[in-house]
């Protein structure tokens, strides 16, 4: 089994290089290089010999970068065009998750209770965080948009915080200034 540390340092690899193609200062080459030691620091990586989740973490991280590159082309067409096409996108997945979970699932139309925390899971977790990168996508440049990524690893560590209780240790705080400096410094350029 791979540590997840590995698998979001993984992922963030594809998105390393998407805002190494749209560098186009000394300036945002600095925000980067910021950004990822801190993101680095506060995923804590340890490499892992297993070669069959090494092949799922970078086809993860490969399919990441599709997302970016091909999210940023509907956005292109406006953030209403890319919020219809990321609901039409929704639909279609759950079309083809539905065989797969729908017994599993069963139980939970029955419990308002469950039913209610499923819908708020999927409107917290899909919903909101995607159509949230269908209007940064839309407005900020497709380097830049990568780099902003870097900060989810920042926003876990404060969920962590806040929902669990989880005090980030020293190397943490310095991994959290270090993201938000590197984002903060960073100046988006026309693509």
């Amino acid at each position: 089994r791979l540590p997840i540390s590995l698998v979001a340092a993984i992922e963030f690899v594809g998105t390393i290089g998407v805002a190494l193609v749209g560098l186009r200062s000394p300036r945002n080459l600095a925000a980067l290089a910021i950004a990822v030691t801190g993101t680095l620091l506060l995923i804590d990586v340890k490499w892992s010999s297993d070669p069959v989740g090494l092949f799922w973490a970078f086809l993860n991280g490969a399919l990441f970068v599709g997302y970016i590159v091909l999210g940023h082309r509907v956005a292109a067409s406006g953030a209403d065009a890319g919020i219809a096409g990321l609901g039409a996108a929704m639909a279609i997945a759950f079309l083809v998750v539905l065989p797969v979970g729908f017994t599993q699932a069963t139980p939970a139309f029955w419990a308002p209770s469950l039913l209610i925390a499923a819908i708020g899971v999927g409107i917290c977790s899909s919903v909101i965080p995607y159509i949230c990168d269908q209007l940064a996508m839309a407005r900020l440049p497709r380097a830049s948009f990568a780099l902003m990524l870097s900060l989810l690893p920042l926003t876990a560590t404060l969920i962590g915080i806040i929902v669990l209780r989880q005090v980030p240790s020293p190397g943490d705080c310095l991994g959290i200034a270090l993201v938000v400096a590197g984002v903060a410094s960073h100046k988006p350029a026309p693509e």
